[in-house]
């Protein structure tokens, strides 16, 4: 660790796991200068988050290393589902919208790794054994005190991101309350092998039992093992052998490491802004684990925040473009405590009556196919939509759920059947600006896709178009363009996370430049 911190910088980031990780690195590839400091004297060795969901490896794709998370981890391709000795039905992820048909287990810690190696090779550290102890606002941003060690400085910034947990320093200085509750049960998690287990290893599995049980894979056929123990004191591994081997008598578990019990919390923050102060990942929102999108979410923060931070920071856009972060992401961490509300309630069910009525549903759901498919998609994230934004522009013909609608994530795939046009555009997509993509269906003319093409390229030249927020113009015909919802000639504005924020079927260099005046302001 050095002996001083730089006592100026753009952004201060507080707090070094996944969400700040990426929020860092992100910010060094855009060209803003950021502090990332973590109270911790070195990276944990082992942390319990395992499941990360295609939407994030999408996003890890986008910064080229995705290939590394997929060489580390194990794909999870299933969900069983069973309760009460009964196998209710599976979860196929195939189907999720993504070209990543699965989620991924990987130890949270190896998340880190890979993110900090991200991080270095921008240019960027993490400055550890510092702390954040003081915040003072002022006209020209935030003097942040830290202490590294025994040793106190000042340091001066634009902003302040607080990534720094449930018990976020951050969250505290800035008064803004964490509000929700506390999860009354207990979970308990380890890690094992596991003999005698008869499936795949690419599956994750859930016993509802009046002791719920849930194993998510892991590299190396290991599971992390999480369970809701009877008693706040007893033996974990034989609470969970007792569940499991009412469906594998045969099962037992083998080189257990890691036991360890904890509390959670269903909470989300008043605001996600305080002036030039900001929240994300579990600073901002904490929820129940059962559903694995803790740190997905915190990730997903991440990837939002920072492409709006740089275009402030280089001057191309107006402060007000920031406000969309709380805007955007707020609602989507009060919709997964929402879900992770439910799930527990569910799992928390003890009369048989109530069991059994809970157990038909779970089986009808996943023996009906539109409500299956549903399920898939808000497992694995891929329902996610800025619809309402105030920085989206075009409705899509027909629903706005639609693939393709101005606030909906490009699609990288489209199932039934799988549509290859969606999969190329999504390859044309990974920038750090924002990528315009001109889709001519067969009856278009040549002549008319080029010349628009050349016009829009012509306005980024002129300024009419920022290069700072377009970075690219695509032009691309497709055959299946009508199939896939498009018109003949629709233009997508496709932002640097990966959400389209304009669509527009006509009109389109007008539509553009309206588009630019909401991102950019002015």
């Amino acid at each position: 660790m050095p002996s001083s911190l730089p006592h100026q910088t753009s952004v201060l980031v507080v707090g070094a796991g996944p969400t700040g990780l990426l929020l860092a690195g992100e910010l060094q590839r855009r060209g803003v200068p950021n502090l990332l400091i973590d109270a911790r004297a070195e990276a944990l060795h082992w942390d319990r988050a395992t499941v990360i969901h295609p939407l994030s490896l999408e996003i890890f794709e986008a910064l080229g290393l995705v290939d590394r998370f997929l060489e580390a981890g194990c794909r999870q391709r299933r969900i069983l589902i069973h309760a009460d000795g009964q196998r209710l039905g599976e979860l196929d992820l195939a189907d999720c919208g993504s070209r990543y048909g699965f989620n991924l287990g990987l130890s949270e810690e190896v998340t880190e790794t890979i993110l900090t190696d991200h991080l270095e090779s921008q240019g960027g550290a993490v400055h550890r054994s510092c702390r954040l102890v003081a915040l003072e606002t002022h006209g020209e941003g935030v003097t942040a005190t830290v202490a590294c060690g025994e040793q106190e400085q000042a340091v001066q910034g634009r902003w302040v991101v607080g990534c720094d947990g449930l018990r976020s320093t951050t969250r505290a200085l800035s008064g803004l309350d964490f509000e929700g509750h506390g999860i009354s049960r207990p979970w308990a998690v380890f890690d094992a092998a596991v003999e005698g287990w008869t499936e795949s290893h690419e599956v994750n599995a859930a016993y509802l039992d009046a002791s719920p049980l849930i194993l998510t894979a892991l590299p190396e056929e290991r599971w992390r093992v999480y369970l809701r123990p009877e008693a706040e004191e007893g033996d974990l591994v034989a609470e969970a052998a007792a569940v499991l081997q009412r469906y594998l008598p045969q099962a037992r578990f083998t080189g257990v490491e890691n036991p360890s019990r904890f509390h959670c919390h269903s909470r989300v923050a008043s605001a996600f802004r305080a002036g030039p102060v900001f929240l994300a990942g579990d600073a901002a929102h904490v929820c129940s684990p059962a559903e694995g999108h803790g740190m997905n979410c915190g990730l997903h923060d991440a990837a939002n925040l920072a492409w709006k931070l740089a275009l402030v920071h280089h001057g191309a856009a107006d402060p007000a473009l920031l406000d969309s972060y709380e805007q955007e992401r707020r609602p989507v961490a009060q919709a997964i405590c929402r879900s992770g509300d439910a799930t527990e309630q569910a799992h928390g069910l003890q009369e048989p009556a109530e069991r059994a009525a809970r157990d038909r549903a779970i089986a009808a759901m996943l023996a009906n196919s539109v409500a299956r498919q549903q399920e898939v998609v808000a497992e694995t994230e891929m329902n996610l939509s800025y619809a309402g934004s105030a920085i989206t522009l075009g409705g899509a013909i027909g629903s706005e759920a639609q693939p393709f609608s101005a606030g909906q994530r490009l699609p990288s795939t489209i199932a039934a059947p799988p549509r290859a046009g969606a999969d190329l555009l999504h390859a044309l997509t990974h920038r750090c600006g924002h990528t315009l993509l001109l889709v001519a269906g067969p009856e278009v003319p040549p002549d008319a896709l080029a010349g628009l093409q050349a016009e829009l390229e012509a306005d980024r030249a002129e300024g009419t178009l920022p290069p700072a927020l377009v970075e690219a113009v695509v032009a691309v015909r497709l055959e299946e363009a009508p199939s896939l919802g498009l018109g003949p000639l629709t233009l997508l504005a496709v932002r640097p996370d990966g959400f389209i924020g304009l669509r527009a079927d006509a009109d389109h260099r007008r539509a553009v430049r309206r588009y630019g005046g909401l991102v950019l302001g002015g």
